[in-house]
């Protein structure tokens, strides 16, 4: 099944299954059908397997005709898990980390094989597809970043990576709006990426069930992967290809580390990281290095007020935006330099 969180016509949060381009308002839908399920995403992944069950029926019901749905064309969509408990960022792709260091002029961190790491952004900032608003500082170098994210539907501490796969609700498609020379500037300091990530990272358009994604498993040793190609689209040319079968750490072994001493909660997001080409700061150097032997110039690509940003991953939809600067008329390295 597909789950979106979106705002009906009163404005007010609803949760909804969607189908073929449809949604099925799950709190109208329960009440017809005598149902207690919750009608927010965070209540509803609190019992997320008993909750599943219900849905079903609500399904069962609409494919017979005896429900109604809205169009979701003419709904505004939000992130499926609009206010998540947390959100950690993996660094799950090898392809990724390699080139970009390579391009950096480093040799691949040997660390990299030896656990997987992530990094907390600000869950406050989580937001799904359409506009994205930024302000003067973040149009400074601003990137996209291909990712794919789990949300966790079970509570638990000290899962072993055999075990964690049971405890994710589904899949979503991730974009980690990154502004660079923000980033760049304050990584110098030694500490991870704070105001450089922390104005928007994106999920959606909706939260995919695992059964969805049957067709495409791969069982590891290390806990389950998936064929599915992962594109991303500026302007509506295509800029990057990759496929989440490539992470080199799983899902479930990203859990065994984050939940290590550690409760996880249902509501909590877990992104896989940035797969191979996908994003900027990696195409810029790996253009730039090209340019290099050949004796060419260069001329950097990133994302500018107006322009368009499309995620699409197979069976998981494609997620959307649009950058939009703000009408502040100051950036923060202006404010403190000062």
């Amino acid at each position: 099944m597909k789950f979106v969180s979106y705002l009906n016509m009163d404005n007010q949060e609803c949760l909804g299954l969607y189908i073929d381009n449809n949604i099925i308002d799950i709190k109208k839908s329960s009440e017809k059908l005598s149902l207690n399920i919750p009608s927010k995403m965070s209540d509803f992944l609190q019992n997320w397997h008993e909750n599943l069950i219900l849905v079903e029926q609500i399904k069962k019901e609409y494919l017979l005709g005896n429900l109604s749905a809205e169009n979701a064309s003419l709904l505004r969509m939000l992130a499926p898990v609009p206010n998540p408990t947390s959100c950690r960022d993996g660094y799950a792709f090898r392809q990724h980390v390699a080139t970009a260091r390579r391009n950096r002029g480093l040799e691949m961190i040997a660390e990299f094989d030896q656990y997987p790491v992530f990094y907390f952004t600000n869950h406050n900032s989580i937001i799904g597809e359409g506009y994205l608003s930024v302000e003067a500082d973040h149009l400074k170098n601003l990137d996209f970043e291909l990712e794919v994210a789990i949300v966790i539907g079970k509570k638990g501490k000290n899962i072993k990576a055999k075990d964690a796969d049971q405890y994710i609700a589904g899949y979503t498609i991730m974009n980690d709006f990154s502004a660079r020379v923000l980033q760049m500037e304050e990584m110098k300091l030694n500490l991870g990426p704070a105001k450089g990530k922390d104005f928007a990272t994106s999920i959606g358009p909706y939260l995919v069930t695992i059964d969805e994604l049957e067709e495409y498993k791969i069982i590891t040793e290390k806990g389950n992967k998936y064929n599915l190609e992962m594109k991303a689209f500026h302007n509506g040319q295509q800029i990057s290809s990759g496929n989440m079968k490539d992470m080199n750490w799983t899902f479930a072994q990203l859990i065994e580390r984050a939940s290590y001493g550690v409760e996880i909660y249902p509501g909590d997001v877990i992104g896989s990281g940035t797969v191979g080409t996908g994003c900027y700061l990696e195409l810029n150097g790996t253009h730039a290095l090209e340019a290099k032997e050949k004796g060419e110039s260069f001329s950097p690509v990133w994302l500018k007020d107006g322009d368009t940003v499309d995620l699409d991953v197979t069976g998981l939809g494609k997620l959307s935006h649009k950058i939009v600067k703000t009408n502040s008329d100051y950036s923060i390295l202006e404010l403190i330099n000062k």
